[in-house]
């Protein structure tokens, strides 16, 4: 059976969430309201209406309830940089509690219902006091929200290795899970130094790239194999997975020589 959905993404998020559409004509780019486990929230849809399995789906399919006006977007925008003013007040409230946690930001609900506190942690932390006094300070209802280090820096922002403003920052898609494997494919250093983002763990970008050199692998030779070119039987050393060319070495009695190809022009 096939469901008529949408994809619907939140602030500070690169995960695309499934709604149905309620029969709303819903466009790409378009802020809307929806129903969630939490409540209300505000929400822009990414992907147009599309169908998905019923057996895809991992919870009960929420509705979108309505298109946001610009007023309701302006509002949320203006309520989340007022609460980001109660930023230094939080972090000394936390200190206070003498509890091991870093604040990395502090939001409000699309309808200022609430403020949400961001924060990472290596352990889990016992917050319920801290909620309590937080609650009674800003006289609001207040959610503690622990995040990963991919999250933090999707929050705060910040440059990759690569001079760039990091993949997850710019809603490249969604990485959550980038393996060795993948980089082992991309021919990269498997030193965790030279793979691994600001947020410590294995680069955005290595998953971005992946499919590129998985089907680049499956028309290359493999290292180590041998091949005939135009110059003669040779042992392919390298593979330029995105150039399509590939290194042969050459051995005639002592002496040895590598020379590089064009996919196009051996044979194996």
């Amino acid at each position: 059976m096939q469901i008529e959905v949408v994809g619907i993404k939140f602030k500070n998020s690169n995960h695309i969430y499934s709604f149905s559409p309620n029969n709303l004509e819903l466009k790409r780019g378009d802020y809307c309201i929806v129903e969630t486990e939490k409540g209300r929230d505000l929400g822009v849809v990414v992907k147009e209406k599309y169908e998905i399995g019923a057996d895809e789906l991992t919870s009960e399919l929420k509705n979108v309830l309505f298109k946001a006006t610009p007023e309701q977007v302006k509002k949320a925008e203006e309520y989340d940089k007022e609460a980001e003013k109660l930023m230094p007040k939080v972090v000394e409230i936390v200190k206070s509690f003498k509890l091991e946690m870093k604040i990395v930001k502090v939001e409000a609900s699309f309808d200022n219902s609430k403020l949400i506190v961001n924060f990472s942690a290596d352990n889990r932390v016992d917050f319920r006091d801290l909620v309590k006094k937080l609650a009674e300070t800003f006289k609001t209802r207040v959610e503690l929200r622990q995040i990963g280090s991919r999250d933090e820096v999707r929050m705060l922002g910040g440059f990759g290795p690569c001079g760039k403003i990091c993949c997850c920052v710019q809603n490249f898609g969604e990485f959550d899970h980038v393996s060795m494997k993948m980089a082992k494919n991309q021919n990269l250093s498997l030193n965790p130094n030279s793979i691994s983002g600001l947020c410590g763990k294995l680069m955005c970008c290595i998953a971005y790239e992946n499919q590129t050199y998985v089907e680049a692998l499956k028309v290359m030779p493999k290292v180590g194999s041998t091949v005939n070119t135009k110059e003669g039987q040779g042992t392919v050393v390298y593979n330029d997975l995105l150039d399509r060319q590939v290194d042969v070495k050459f051995v005639k009695g002592e002496d040895s020589e590598v020379k590089t190809f064009d996919l196009s022009e051996i044979k194996f």
